[in-house]
């Protein structure tokens, strides 16, 4: 399984599977005590990165204004960075994948988000819906689920939010209700990535019926085929931005789900959710990293090309002022989502840092784009520039995967515990 799989990885197949991370390891912080603050890529980091930008702006930047205007799901480029091991790279060695962790996938997503996070949003997608199960699933499950996407290229959905419950996940009302041997599920999810697309889903439910059971034990978290018969999966929505991300309500109606695909045990399920985010939200933060790189790099060529008052916009102060605001933001950003990746990579508890990252990249991507289209001006209000896709591709960063006011619960209950304890 593994060979197939990287037969097609191009410049990836050959990188070794225990060194590349030479500073991001426990393992590795003991066999150099000395290292310390270390702000080089490993050679073959820089490979992950050197193949993911060179995809991105060779195969993604050329198409992403297209599938933008049509909506059309992007399989192509999914295929295409399937082939290039740059999809599923978390999926642990013994599944057929190449086991990398969070700061890896980082570098990977951040050059992906730099071509269209439409695009980067339906591939990170995938790692969402799979992390419940490569932290919570057993051998047979990890294998089953996680193995059958380094077969071929497929997709996976993490189906936690609904109708009346995004950022509130305890208020999740779809059931699960053990018969013998089989949980049977009723309810509905709303805004799941991939919805229409995925082989299986993460699928987040209570199962406990007493309101006043605390949610670490209320829900439980199970793998659901997607063509499991009572799924109702609803139209793709049509969204401000990435719009080629599919996006979709998924109903459930007498869903049967055998025992065997339960995560861990029953009343699990909140906490492999939760725990899942601190994972993805690096990546997240990465993603949006990645957009407004692209802003600001977009915006400067076109202060070197456009004349105002008989001088180029980047001799007007006004202008060199803002763009050093924005780079300023964009390296500080990045030095977040780095420093939560580095944190869970290191085996420690990475939740502070993941919402800093995820809070604060999000925010600099919309003000970063808004900044771009800014410099533009009317140029930039109009869909023949790309920096009004940017502006509408920004605003769901502060949106998903937690809200930007939800990051700063997060932020402040970690921060005064430290106080307390």
């Amino acid at each position: 399984m593994a060979a197939a799989f990287r037969r097609g990885c191009g410049i990836l197949r050959s990188l070794p599977h225990f060194e590349w991370r030479a500073q991001h390891t426990k393992a590795s912080l003991k066999q150099e005590p000395g290292l310390g603050f270390n702000f080089e890529l490993t050679e073959q980091q820089k490979e992950f990165q050197t193949t993911a930008r060179k995809f991105a702006r060779e195969e993604i930047i050329p198409v992403a204004a297209e599938y933008d205007r049509t909506g059309e799901y992007p399989f192509p480029l999914i295929k295409r960075a399937w082939e290039l091991g740059l999809i599923n790279a978390h999926i642990p060695e013994n599944c057929g994948g190449l086991g990398l962790g969070t700061f890896d996938a980082c570098l990977i997503t951040e050059e992906l988000a730099y071509g269209c996070t439409g695009v980067q949003t339906a591939i990170e997608a995938n790692s969402l819906g799979q992390m419940p199960v490569i932290l919570a699933g057993n051998d047979q499950q990890k294998k089953k689920y996680l193995g059958r996407m380094t077969e071929q290229p497929m997709m996976c959905a993490y189906c936690v939010t609904e109708p009346s419950a995004g950022s509130d996940v305890a208020g999740i009302k779809t059931r699960a209700e053990k018969k013998g041997d089989e949980y049977i599920i009723n309810g509905q999810k709303m805004w799941i990535t991939n919805g229409g697309k995925a082989n299986w889903y993460f699928l987040l439910a209570r199962s406990d019926p007493d309101p006043k059971v605390p949610p670490s034990k209320a829900f439980t978290g199970f793998i659901v085929e997607a063509d499991t018969p009572g799924i109702h999966i609803g139209k793709k929505e049509l969204n401000m931005g990435q719009r080629c991300s599919d996006t979709r309500g998924i109903s459930f109606e007498d869903v049967r789900v055998p025992k065997e695909n339960v995560l861990i045990a029953e009343g699990a399920g909140f906490k492999i959710a939760m725990g899942a985010f601190d994972r993805t939200r690096p990546t997240v933060a990465a993603g949006a990293v990645g957009l407004a790189q692209r802003a600001l790099d977009e915006a400067t060529k076109y202060a070197l090309e456009r004349k105002t008052f008989g001088k180029l916009l980047v001799e007007h102060q006004a202008v060199s002022f803002l763009l050093a605001e924005m780079a300023m933001k964009v390296e500080l950003a990045r030095l977040s989502y780095q420093r939560a990746a580095w944190e869970v990579d290191s085996g420690r508890r990475n939740t502070y840092y993941a919402s800093i990252a995820k809070a604060f990249a999000g925010d600099i991507a919309n003000q970063l784009a808004a900044d771009a289209v800014q410099i533009f001006g009317g140029y930039g209000f109009n869909t023949e520039y790309p920096v009004e896709k940017l502006m509408r591709d920004a605003k769901i960063y502060q949106i998903y995967e937690g809200t930007a006011q939800i990051q700063r619960l997060i932020i402040a209950r970690e921060h005064i515990g430290k106080f307390k304890n």
